[in-house]
C-alpha cells in the first residue's frame, strides 16, 4: 500500500504507517496540478485542509482506498462522491477533542473575569477594579450546539464547575451524565452561555443570527470553536453592541480561508472583523482551539489506529 502525504504532521504518522508496511511519500510543496498527475497510483492519501477533495479530484485517484483527515471537519471533502468510489473516510475528532474543550473553558473564565479589559486597562496605565469586577461561573445554565466529540469533551470538563448544563443535537439520545439534551427553544430560553460544536454544513452555516440572538431570553456569552461560519459576525457586532451578547470567545472567523490558514487574505479588513478585533469583551485565537502539541500526537495516532483497523 502507498500513501500520499499532503501536509506536515506529527512524525508518528508516517513511523506508524511505515510500520505497518505503508510505502509514504511527502508532497507538502506540491502544487493541486502536481498531486492530480500523481494521485492515481496511491492507494491512500493523508490531508488536513490543503485541498478541496472533490469530484474533479477523484476522478484523478482511481485506486484510491481510504482518505484520512488529520482533524475532525469535513467539508472540504465530497462525501457522497467519496461514498460512491467506496473509499473509506477516516477523520480523527477523537485526536483533539480535549485541546478544544479546555479551549472553551479557557475563553469563557477569560472572558466572565475580564481578564483581557483588565490587562489592556493596566497596559494603558489605569488600575480599575470596579470597572473589571466579573462574573462567576458557579450557578449558570451552558448551552452546547452540537453534542459530538467536542461538545461531550467541553461538557465533561466543565462539569467540575457546579453548572446546569444543556445540549442540543439534531441526532436523539445524545445526552449523557454531563448534559441534558432539549429542543433548541428549550436552549434558548435557559442558557447563558451558548458554545457552538457543530460541522459545516447547510443547516449550521449562519444559525447563530440576528433572530437567534434576538430570541435568546438572557443576555449571554457566545463562544465559537467549530466553523466560522456558523456565526453571522455583523449579527454578532449588533449582539455586542446592544449588550445582549455580554461578550465573545472566538477561535474561528467566517472570513478564514478553506485552508484555514489565514484571514487577511483581503486588502480591507470588514468593518465587523475589524469591531472583533478592538473590542475588549472579544476573545479571539487562530483556530488553535484543537491545536496543542498533546493533540497533535493523538491526531497522527488516531488515523493509524483506524487504518490499521480497517486494512490489516
Amino acid at each position: 500500500m502507498k500513501v500520499l502525504h499532503l501536509e506536515e504532521n506529527h512524525p508518528n504518522l508516517i513511523e506508524g504507517l511505515d510500520a505497518l508496511g505503508i510505502k509514504n511519500d511527502l508532497a507538502f510543496n506540491d502544487s493541486l496540478s502536481e498531486v492530480l498527475n500523481k494521485i492515481g497510483s496511491y492507494d491512500g492519501l493523508i490531508l488536513r485542509s490543503k485541498f478541496t477533495i472533490d469530484k474533479e479530484f477523484l476522478l484523478h485517484a482511481k485506486n484510491l482506498k481510504f482518505i484520512g483527515r488529520v482533524g475532525s471537519g469535513l467539508e472540504n471533502i465530497d462525501i457522497q462522491a467519496v461514498q460512491k468510489m467506496n473509499i473509506h473516510l477516516i477523520s480523527s475528532p477523537e485526536g483533539n477533542r480535549n485541546a478544544v474543550g479546555e479551549h472553551c473553558l479557557g475563553m469563557l473564565l477569560g472572558l466572565m473575569n475580564n481578564l483581557k479589559a483588565g490587562h489592556e486597562s493596566i497596559k494603558s496605565g489605569q488600575w480599575d477594579r470596579e470597572g473589571n469586577r466579573g462574573w462567576e461561573l458557579n450557578g449558570k445554565t451552558l448551552g452546547i450546539i452540537g453534542y459530538g466529540n467536542t461538545g461531550k469533551s467541553f461538557a465533561q470538563i466543565i462539569s467540575g464547575f457546579e453548572v446546569t448544563t444543556l445540549c442540543y443535537d439534531i441526532l436523539p439520545n445524545m445526552g449523557d451524565e454531563n448534559a441534558y439534551q432539549v429542543t433548541i427553544d428549550e436552549l434558548m430560553a435557559n442558557s447563558q452561555v451558548i458554545s457552538i460544536h457543530t460541522p459545516q454544513t447547510k443547516i449550521t452555516e449562519g444559525m447563530i443570527n440576528y433572530k437567534f440572538i434576538k430570541k435568546m431570553k438572557y443576555p449571554f456569552w457566545l463562544l465559537n470553536t467549530a466553523r466560522g461560519s456558523a456565526v453571522k459576525t455583523e449579527d454578532l457586532v449588533l449582539g455586542l453592541k446592544s449588550g445582549k451578547i455580554i461578550g465573545a470567545g472566538l477561535d474561528v472567523l467566517e472570513y478564514e480561508t478553506k485552508s484555514f490558514s489565514s484571514i487577511f487574505n483581503k486588502e480591507k479588513i470588514p468593518p465587523a472583523l475589524k469591531y472583533l478585533i478592538q473590542a475588549k469583551n472579544v476573545i479571539l485565537s487562530p483556530h488553535v482551539g484543537g491545536w496543542t502539541h498533546e493533540s497533535h500526537v493523538k491526531l497522527a495516532s488516531t488515523i493509524v489506529e483506524k487504518v490499521k483497523k480497517i486494512f490489516f
